[in-house]
């Protein structure tokens, strides 16, 4: 049997306070739920998953780095760094690695500055706006993708 895919999850600021965090944009569920979920899901598909979340730019950036020769992809909501943070984007470029850039809320749908992302670039898709569904079918898409 082929060794498991492993797939680092990374979550960018803020997102530790979801279900708490205007609610009405992001929605009721936790982060800790989602991660749950991916997980569960990650069982299915049979592939490994590690989950990371923090508030700070370089310790994002240091953990997508670390991911280098540890895993086969990543699924990433960058959060606000998606709109302002050129180095998190050379990073994730700098891994060679497949990643899905994923979105809770419909970005487009909100302020102007929300519309551009420096990660899409770098990105095999992105999911904006369906929620914590988006997350899993970001998974689905990217194991899809590497098992191909």
């Amino acid at each position: 049997m082929p060794e498991s895919l492993r797939i680092l999850v990374v979550h960018g600021p803020n997102l530790n306070l979801l279900g708490s965090r205007e609610p009405e944009v992001y929605g009721p569920t936790t982060l800790a739920q989602i991660d749950s979920d991916l997980s569960a899901r990650a069982a299915e598909l049979g592939c490994e998953l590690e989950c990371f979340q923090t508030n700070h730019e370089g310790l994002l950036i240091d953990r997508v780095q670390q991911a280098l020769g540890s895993f086969d992809g990543i699924l990433i909501n960058p959060a606000g760094l998606t709109h302002t943070s050129v180095a998190l984007r050379d990073a994730l470029a700098a891994t060679g690695l497949p990643l899905v850039e994923v979105h809770l809320s419909n970005v487009f749908a909100r302020e102007e500055f929300r519309h551009h992302s420096y990660i899409s670039g770098v990105a095999l898709g992105v999911i904006s706006g369906l929620g914590p569904r988006g997350y899993r079918l970001g998974l689905d898409a990217l194991v899809e993708h590497l098992r191909r």
